[in-house]
């Protein structure tokens, strides 16, 4: 079979060569494409004579799936799969796998930092001292004793709660179902309106699908205590930004710490969130780290040696 990793995955090319060793030793063609490209022309060029196409987050779009004539399996080195043209792999039984998992740790960790940011003003202080200020009006509150709301318990917002919970801080959470392990940590269940309004703290961590987008607007954005930090780290269309920067700029929300938007970055000059006040914005880098990304490129090769052995992992449904 040919095997074609149509992106750069964050890791050294060592590392491909020697993860890829034994698809070759077995004797399959692996290709790997060293640059990035969303041109779908492109993108067809490189995969369409491949049985099996690995890639990371950038779009492969159905017009490109619609066109490959070999096509059975795609290994996705991401959580998410909201940049794949799903319907056009069901409708031609490709097979998708994802790398569940890979970022859970890493991406939990982020959140803890931007809530200490939001709390203890991180970068206003990074910028007061550089441009000669004081600590005057800087110093903030503590994560012990405040209120977690998680919206959305999956592994992300499980690990992110623990974390929480080891700072001292009472977790509620609003989740489709209740698992035994996080009452058993101590996290309390609630109604997505009652974690809105008791919330010192807000992380979403919710999946985005059809059910999910613009899951948080201007209605759920004013519940929220005026001083609430409100962290995202899942996905920008969950929700409505220009609200959010609505409501940072009219001081009804404390602050904001925004990993994801409604594009990829670069952000237009424009869009809203850039020139709302309170903000920390990050460009989309919650899930990675060198953890990460060696974690990532080892279950995206995985995920093609289980195919080929007729045991396939982390199938998307």
């Amino acid at each position: 079979m040919k095997i074609s990793l149509l992106e750069p995955i964050g890791v050294d090319k060592r590392v491909i060569d020697s993860l890829a060793e034994g698809l070759v030793e077995k004797g399959h063609e692996f290709v790997y494409y060293d640059t990035k490209t969303t041109d779908e022309k492109e993108l067809l060029k490189r995969s369409a004579d491949s049985d099996i196409v690995m890639i990371a987050n950038n779009p492969y779009p159905a017009a490109v799936i619609e066109k490959t004539d070999k096509l059975k399996m795609m290994s996705v080195a991401f959580t998410g799969i909201d940049h794949i043209g799903i319907r056009a792999c069901r409708e031609k039984n490709i097979m998708i796998c994802n790398a569940a998992g890979y970022s859970d740790q890493t991406v939990a960790e982020l959140i803890i930092g931007f809530a200490v940011d939001g709390l203890r003003n991180v970068a206003k202080a990074n910028e007061s001292v550089r441009k000669g200020g004081t600590n005057a009006g800087i110093g903030g509150r503590e994560i012990c004793g405040k209120t977690v709301g998680i919206i959305g318990l999956g592994r992300i917002g499980l690990k992110a709660a623990k974390l929480f919970l080891a700072f001292g801080a009472k977790v509620i959470a609003y989740n489709r179902s209740q698992s035994r392990e996080a009452l058993d940590a101590g996290i309390e269940y609630r109604t997505l309106e009652e974690l809105l309004k008791e919330s010192h703290i807000i992380s979403l961590n919710l999946p985005l699908n059809s059910q999910t987008k613009g899951f948080i607007g201007s209605k759920q954005i004013q519940l929220m205590r005026k001083d609430a930090v409100f962290i995202n780290c899942a996905r920008g269309p969950i929700v409505d930004n220009e609200a959010l920067a609505k409501a940072l700029n009219d001081d009804e929300l404390g602050f904001a710490c925004v990993d994801v938007f409604d594009m990829e970055p670069p952000i237009p000059k424009e869009y809203p969130l850039l020139h709302a006040k309170n903000t920390l914005l990050t460009p989309h880098q919650a899930f990675i780290s060198e953890e990460s990304m060696e974690r990532r490129a080892k279950i995206v090769f995985q995920n093609v040696y289980a195919y080929l052995e007729g045991q396939p992992e982390n199938v998307c449904k």
